[in-house]
């Protein structure tokens, strides 16, 4: 097997295995100079030191394509084939972001989410059947920060591992300097990471947490799901991409805020969505 490794050669594609699904690379054919003139070499680019990531995918050759991939970038990768290893080396706290399979042996992606809780620290990037929007939306409600939809670009991984760890960061540098937001029954704080309506704790996942800081920042004002998906997730909006619709659905059903008596979030139409206080 060919190292992929200082170039964006790897693709993951489709194929069938024993249990009539799954997803295995490929190699595409492509001009590794181009590349590097657009983009940079990734052997020379601006990196993140040492940033420990937990791979769990049964695809042991994707496993392997990708750990190597993820070192060329600097990046220290331990890679697990079932999501009761993952539990397993999750235990120790070694990890700074979880890259997670939703198709995994004996305990899936799905399984070890409910396991770790909505609270759990360690970000978690999910890897989901392209066009399953019941794999995503699931894995957002049970706590990943993100998605990522199988065939992918390694290059894209990696952006989306930096966005996700630069999150993680900022966030834990504010909390040094804890803010706290109140509109209406809302009460949020960045330094403990806590929400609390009516004086009620409200558990919340990383993702959803970032979505209703944004809003409770804003309140009264009108943010476009292009400028949340940027800010609370760290990537661009993409077609097709609902995640953030997904997040504000989400915040709805557990805020539990009573229409036209507690502050709303309102969706405006053709512009995103807002945070403002009802009126009767």
């Amino acid at each position: 097997m060919q190292s992929c490794v200082g170039s964006d050669a790897l693709i993951v594609s489709r194929t069938v295995n024993s249990r009539g699904n799954g997803w295995r690379p490929a190699k595409i054919a492509h001009d590794c100079a181009k590349v590097r003139i657009q983009y940079g070499d990734p052997m020379h680019m601006t990196t993140l030191s040492e940033a420990r990531v937990l791979l769990v995918d049964d695809d042991r050759e994707l496993c392997q394509m990708l750990t190597e991939y993820l070192e060329a970038e600097h990046f220290a990768v331990k890679s697990v084939h079932d999501g009761g290893d993952a539990l397993d080396e999750l235990k120790l706290g070694e990890f700074e972001i979880l890259i997670l399979d939703v198709m995994l042996p004996s305990v899936s992606g799905f399984e070890v989410l409910r396991k770790l809780g909505a609270s759990h620290e360690t970000p978690i990037l999910m890897l989901t059947a392209r066009g399953d929007d019941v794999d995503r939306i699931v894995g957002l409600e049970l706590g990943a920060d993100d998605y990522l939809s199988k065939p992918f670009n390694p290059r894209e991984l990696v952006a989306r591992i930096r966005a996700i760890l630069r999150r993680a960061s900022i966030g834990k540098a504010r909390g040094h300097v804890p803010d706290e937001f109140t509109v209406g029954p809302i009460v949020l704080n960045t330094g403990t990471h806590q929400v609390r309506v009516a004086d009620v704790p409200v558990s919340l996942t990383g993702a959803e947490f970032r979505v209703l800081e944004l809003l409770m920042r804003a309140a009264g004002q009108v943010l476009s799901r292009e400028a949340m998906t940027e800010q609370a997730l760290g990537r661009k909006l993409v077609a097709y991409d609902r995640s953030i619709d997904t997040h504000i659905s989400n915040l709805r059903r557990k805020l539990d805020l009573e229409i036209g008596k507690n502050p709303e979030i309102k969706n405006v139409r053709g512009s995103g969505y807002t945070l403002t206080l009802a009126t009767a």
